[in-house]
């Protein structure tokens, strides 16, 4: 800490605190907890003692979390099935003051549950003598049940301090020498860029892991007519992925393809388990196996042929580990897009002479999180523990938490590698709570094509459901650079499946808005019906005589290409209605008047069915109108799509269509129909044969699917912040 005193014949100076430390093996409980000092934590977890059985079978699955304050700062390995594990793992950590202790959780692997509680234990740094190693054994307790003996944790720590943190001078060479001041700050700086570098790399991910789930073979038979309902379940880390159930089958066909992201400093093993879908019970186990990632080489795909344990059958997998920095995070200070090098480094990577350079990499985004106000209090206190949580797709990288606060700074940057432009990114504001799982305070989703570069934004925060707002208000800098025909190239396959969605869940007023949404796509279809049939009865005689017209003249010249054309009138003639200010496109009332009221309708049914208790005792109904109604919404979203594409709601889609629509035309009107179905037949047939683990995909449904449905055109609507909340304004007031 810098003081400032007065000496004689000297000016005021900020000096350093004269107290001298010896860092030759003695402790640093001399040492005022409130000097500052940059400490180097290296921290050996050699192995546990008779820690405790949680698992029905007398063992336990240990894991070690280090947590200094409230922040996470290092997690171990599981050991599987054992109470005297032995990890020997090694975590450098970095400590700006010793006043915190460093706290020990022990937890039990739950694979698809919630981890049990082993017990926790405190290492008081301020007892640490420096610069010596030295052994510590800590014995685990249970603050519910003190009485309980846990078992024991051994460690080896040394705490040593940084270099240029504690300096040493006189009041001598305080007066004698203003440079060793200015040495001082010159170091501290340095200090600090240096920790925010290593701050910045601690949340950076190392590699990709692509895993494609190939098959089931020969997988155990749980049901009563000798077949499994079989689906898998991947964990690494934090990231899981669930697969699609395959019914009725002991040789499962999945052809299902998702990435995780490996941190090079955590263990790389991947934990699988299959099971058996049982409706209206608890699932069945079928079998369990594992991926050590460490024993697989970089930049090469590897087939594995897995044995299931504790159960029978295998598993074949590709799993491809690409080394590659995609997401990170930092502060404000360090900011890739305004260092000009790197700002050119990322032009260069993503301009149009790159097309053919890494396909899957289309673009970069970086995200600035500056700020919050008028945020809604979730405490009793009348205060709230914000932090916020940012969503790419996959990609989840957390702020960090401000405590007691209503108007949070966070001041944070994160950068992205873009897979898919057509991505939304989701900014999503919790409540820390460390009793409970954190309470939601507000949402914005923004798609990547909507946002305008460099500028700063507040965004009015939304309920769960993306359709009415809720208290407070979020300041965001965006930036996304794309290359635009690699962005084209991937909107032909299929998207990217998130590894974590909420689960459907029945509700009567989705139920009734999907079959709204459904009934008036039919409806469109049967009303040009009817408008039709009255083109041959003679309705109207002008109308009746131009269609006979028309259809004398459409059919005498009619080719084929003329279909993609009559398309490619369509979206051009919208085009031009929408820049002359004759705009068609009408607001789907009733879709938004159901969002808006869907929570409190929500609500009120999830009350109704915690009193009535019916929905969750009867599984089967339950699964059937689910089913039902994620087919609507499907029908209906469908519909939609084809609509919004011609209106241009989505411009970048509607121009990709277009130029796929003058393609067509060309083909069609120079090559004879039967050599392009000969092409379309011959690649449809030898595909299997040129890549037997290619994933079945149709371009044009994958076009579809990043079309937004009318629901979603409402959930990604941006509201209207409040005008007194504007940047300019709060800077004025501010000024006054």
């Amino acid at each position: 800490m810098l003081y400032s005193c007065k000496l004689k014949g000297a000016c005021n100076l900020p000096v350093i605190c004269n107290k001298k430390i010896n860092t030759a093996g003695t402790s640093n409980a001399d040492v005022p907890l409130a000097e500052p000092g940059m400490y180097q934590l290296d921290i050996t977890l050699r192995r546990g003692q008779s820690l405790a059985a949680r698992d029905r079978g007398g063992t336990s699955d240990p894991y070690v979390k280090f947590k200094i304050g409230r922040k996470e700062v290092f997690r171990s390995k599981i050991i599987h099935k054992n109470l005297n594990p032995v990890w020997e793992e090694k975590a450098c950590l970095l400590v700006d003051h010793l006043r915190e202790p460093l706290y020990i959780k022990v937890f039990d692997y739950d694979f698809g549950l919630q981890d049990d509680f082993m017990g926790s234990a405190f290492l008081d740094l301020t007892q640490l003598e420096l610069n010596r190693p030295t052994d510590v054994t800590l014995t685990l307790k249970d603050p519910h049940y003190p009485d309980h003996d846990l078992g024991i944790i051994l460690l080896s720590v040394i705490l040593t301090p940084k270099e240029g943190e504690h300096v040493e001078l006189s009041e001598n060479e305080v007066l004698g020498s203003y440079f060793s001041v200015k040495s001082f700050f010159w170091r501290f700086q340095t200090q600090s860029l240096r920790l925010s570098d290593v701050h910045r790399k601690s949340h950076l991910w190392r590699g990709i892991v692509s895993i494609t789930l190939i098959e089931g073979r020969d997988l155990k038979a749980m049901d009563s007519n000798g077949l499994s309902d079989p689906y898998v379940k991947f964990r690494l880390g934090h990231q899981k992925y669930k697969s699609k159930i395959m019914p009725k089958t002991l040789n499962p066909q999945w052809r299902e393809q998702f990435d995780f992201h490996l941190y090079e400093e955590r263990g790389g093993i991947i934990d699988i388990t299959a099971w058996d879908k049982d409706a209206g019970k608890r699932d069945d186990f079928i079998g369990r196996c594992q991926i050590d990632l460490s024993a697989l080489s970089r930049e090469q795909t590897h087939k594995l042929e897995l044995q299931l344990e504790e159960g029978e059958g295998h598993l074949v997998l590709l799993v491809t580990l690409t080394a590659s920095a995609t997401v990170s995070i930092s502060d404000l200070s360090v900011n890739s897009l305004e260092d000009r090098k790197e700002r050119e480094e990322i032009l260069k990577r993503y301009s149009p002479l790159r097309i053919f350079h890494n396909l899957k990499d289309v673009g970069f985004l970086q995200v600035k999180v500056i700020r919050a106000e008028g945020l809604m209090a979730a405490d009793v206190t009348g205060k709230s523990d914000p932090f916020c949580v940012v969503e790419l797709n996959n990609d989840r990288l957390l702020t960090h938490t401000v405590y007691k606060n209503l108007n949070p700074e966070w001041n944070k940057v994160f950068t992205f590698n873009i897979k898919d432009i057509h991505s939304v990114l989701e900014v999503t504001v919790y409540d820390e709570d460390r009793d409970r799982s954190a309470d939601f305070l507000g949402k914005v989703a923004i798609p990547l094509l909507s946002i305008q570069n460099g500028e700063q934004k507040a965004y009015v925060l939304k309920n769960k459901q993306l359709t009415g707002p809720t208290k407070g208000v979020i300041y965001l800098e965006i930036d996304v650079i794309f290359n635009a025909v690699k962005a084209s190239l991937r909107t032909l396959i299929p998207k990217e499946q998130k590894y974590i969605e909420e689960e459907n869940r029945l509700s009567k007023q989705l139920l009734l808005r999907n079959f709204i949404r459904t009934k008036r796509c039919v409806m469109v279809l049967v009303n040009a019906a009817y408008y039709v049939n009255s083109c041959f009865d003679w309705d109207s005689p002008p109308r009746s005589l131009a269609a006979f017209v028309l259809f004398l003249f459409v059919v005498w010249n009619f080719e084929l290409y003329m279909i993609p054309l009559v398309l490619l009138l369509l979206l051009t003639w919208n085009y031009f209605l929408i820049i002359s200010g004759k705009d068609n496109r009408q607001r789907d009332t009733v879709v938004e008047d159901m969002l808006e009221d869907e929570e409190e309708e929500d609500d009120k049914d999830d009350k109704d069915s915690e009193k009535k208790g019916f929905i969750n005792k009867i599984y089967a109904i339950q699964e059937v109108c689910i089913s039902v109604q994620n087919i609507l919404d499907e029908v209906a979203s469908f519909g939609e799509r084809i609509k919004n594409t011609f209106n241009w709601t989505v411009p970048f889609l509607s121009w990709l269509a277009i130029v796929a629509l003058c393609a067509f035309t060309v083909i069609l009107y120079f090559i004879p129909l039967r050599y392009i179905v000969l092409v379309w037949g011959i690649n449809k047939f030898t595909k299997k044969l040129r890549n037997p683990y290619a994933i079945d995909n149709n371009e044009l449904l994958d076009f579809l699917s990043r079309v937004p449905s009318d629901v979603q055109v409402v959930q990604y609507q941006e509201l209207k912040p409040d005008p007194s909340h504007s940047p300019c304004k709060r800077k004025k007031n501010n000024l006054g």
